[in-house]
């Protein structure tokens, strides 16, 4: 069976995780402290500066951590971090879709979206990751479509399960609907000319720590990246190929995580 993956974030929503079945799911990667919401998990990924005493204590059998070590590399096999987005729930999407070649990424609880007062994490208030300053994350939208648009090459279809608002800008899915959803089958121009971009960029940092070169980066050029990762992906939205699944349906107006996150 080609593997169907859970990203499991923290967001509030994220409880809801622990009434559901994973007939559908071969894999649960569970995100930072998202661990603590269903103990069946398959793989605990967190950043170098995750703390310790938040990290699963015990592994069960078939349990895995993934750590800086091994998701680096392969975060710089598709790109590398300053083009995917620093900050978790990216990192972990590359990460599966490289270690564990899935046929479908279906996110929940990782839609970057926090309450202005309240709980922002279902264990209560956390760091909003994602939303700090930080030149890889000027548009938090265009970072998921780059990463949808580089599953679909692969063959991979990335949706979201959360019902509420979301940063994602992947295809709305139901748990029932995750085994038949399809890749989008990118527009080949427009996904070439940004790749072409960030060839010509050259903002590869193979340790990952990009923040130690900050300053060789260009907003306005990372700006300009993203705007094109962007027309990339409304390329594929409005032209889209016969036989392929959106999943889109509206759900009304529809949190998260290399360093803190969800």
């Amino acid at each position: 069976m080609d593997p169907i993956v859970l990203i499991l974030g923290s967001g509030p929503a994220a409880v809801a995780v622990r009434g559901w079945g994973r007939a559908a799911l071969t894999h649960i990667v569970a995100i930072n402290n998202a661990w603590r919401l269903r103990p069946d998990w398959d793989v605990s990924i967190h950043p170098e500066d995750f703390p310790v005493e938040h990290r699963p204590p015990v592994l069960a059998p078939g349990q895995r951590r993934v750590e800086a070590a091994e998701y680096v590399p392969i975060q710089n096999a598709h790109g590398g971090f300053v083009y995917a987005g620093g900050t978790m729930a990216f990192t972990a999407g590359y990460w599966a879709l490289g270690a564990l070649r899935p046929r479908v990424i279906a996110y929940f609880g990782c839609d970057m979206v926090y309450a202005a007062t309240g709980r922002t994490h279902f264990y209560g208030t956390g760091t909003a990751d994602p939303l700090r300053p930080d030149v890889t994350l000027q548009s938090l939208e265009a970072k998921a479509a780059r990463l949808q648009l580089i599953a679909a090459r692969q063959g991979c279809a990335v949706v979201n399960l959360s019902a509420g608002p979301s940063r994602l800008v992947f295809p709305r899915a139901g748990l029932e609907e995750v085994t038949t959803a399809l890749p989008i089958t990118p527009d080949t121009a427009t996904m070439q000319a940004a790749e072409a971009r960030e060839a010509a960029l050259g903002y590869m940092v193979p340790s990952g720590r990009y923040w130690d070169e900050a300053d060789r980066f260009d907003a306005a050029a990372l700006r300009d990246l993203d705007a094109l990762w962007l027309a990339a992906h409304a390329a594929v939205r409005t032209a889209p190929a016969r036989g392929t699944a959106s999943l889109a349906r509206p759900l009304g107006a529809s949190a998260s995580g290399f360093r803190r996150g969800a």
